[in-house]
């Protein structure tokens, strides 16, 4: 018996040293295996930036996945022989019961390939794009809706139900009857007006207030260890202020923004360093990560726009990961696929010495 207390003690403690601290998480009694996420993202954000990619391996530029396939692949891959580090899901209409989410990926599927990254040694992270509870619109239906939630019983009633599902579907991503650790990053791009959750929709505080009880319904009700919470504003311009939405310490893991390039890479550029360098200097005060939690430009029509434009911007900046959107098709893309013009440039920016692809994190 002491010989297993002094064993328990030593494990338990060892978890942590003089470089890597305990981390302050919103979850108190986090899951092993959130914790072994946390402290990954912690060591390679020293070594390099872990490369995402939306949808990864649900489809591509010519290509779908099914659900009986056991080859895993991606654009990505096709590309520059690797898969990406960190997978980004959309887990909308989940809250609808839905059988498909918002971009007609199987719920089924999903979990699939959620559960093969993880096992692969990659990182998840899961948006939500929820419709609007009191239109039933969708995310981008602007009715206010937030104090709604938050004050009428009707809607509130209705959002808990919504929550449930979301927690039921997180509930179901097991491996050896642990649940995959999530990095969740739900009302994103809440400076921006086109949301339902966003500016001029609903206000700061309510933000807030739904942020925490939502946090508090998924880990407190729905007994859910497993979630790492990101806070992800959208490219700031002058006169906003980051924190203007900001829960709180005890309600956010990650520090997030979210910038695309809309034709103008001198601008895109300037913008990434400008609010990279802001969300690094409060996540280093406050102790906690922070990531590029979205980007691209959609159908990287600039020549060498990996190499040239996001690698010398990202490369030295410490951030854990960088997520760029989804391949849909040949019109809507924002990584290469197969004879694309810039596929020899994604090829050469997985050749970069800060660019971490899923051999570098699983290593």
């Amino acid at each position: 018996m002491i010989l297993f207390l002094l064993f328990l003690n030593f494990s338990c403690t060892s978890f942590y040293n003089e470089t890597y601290n305990k981390p302050d998480l919103v979850d108190k009694n986090p899951s092993m295996n959130l914790k072994k996420v946390h402290k990954k993202l912690f060591y390679s954000s020293k070594k390099g930036v872990a490369i995402g990619h939306q949808d990864a391996t649900s489809y591509g530029v010519g290509w779908k996945y099914g659900e009986n396939k056991k080859t895993i692949t991606s654009d990505a891959e096709q590309v520059s022989g690797s898969l990406p580090a960190v997978y980004g899901f959309d887990i909308g209409h989940i809250e609808l019961n839905n059988e498909y989410n918002l971009d007609s990926v199987s719920f089924n599927s999903m979990r699939n390939l959620i559960i093969k990254a993880h096992n692969q040694g990659g990182l998840i992270t899961i948006s939500w794009h929820l419709d609007n509870p009191v239109t039933a619109g969708n995310s981008w239906d602007k009715t206010p809706a937030v104090s709604k939630i938050l004050k009428d019983e009707k809607y509130r009633i209705k959002y808990e139900l919504w929550i449930e599902r979301v927690a039921e579907f997180f509930k179901s991503l097991k491996v050896n009857n642990e649940l995959v650790p999530i990095i969740f990053r739900p009302f994103h791009e809440m400076n921006g007006s086109w949301f339902w959750w966003g500016e001029g929709n609903c206000s700061a505080t309510d933000y807030k207030t739904l942020w925490q009880e939502t946090v508090k319904l998924l880990r407190d009700k729905h007994n859910l260890h497993n979630l790492l919470y990101v806070y992800s504003p959208n490219k700031l311009n002058p006169e906003n202020d980051y924190m203007k939405y900001y829960p709180g310490d005890e309600y956010v893991d990650i520090l997030g923004i979210d910038i695309y390039d809309f034709n103008d890479s001198e601008a895109y550029a300037k913008s990434v360093v400008n609010d990279l360098n802001i969300v690094k200097s409060i996540a280093n005060k406050k102790n906690k990560l922070f990531a590029f939690t979205e980007t691209g430009l959609e159908g990287v029509k600039t020549q060498n726009w990996f190499t040239k434009i996001v690698y010398p911007n990202i490369e030295n900046t410490g951030a854990s990961w960088i997520l760029f959107w989804r391949n849909a098709n040949k019109k809507h893309h924002y990584l290469p696929y197969k004879g694309h013009h810039n596929a020899s440039d994604f090829k050469a920016f997985k050749e970069k010495p800060k660019t971490l692809f899923l051999e570098d994190l699983s290593n």
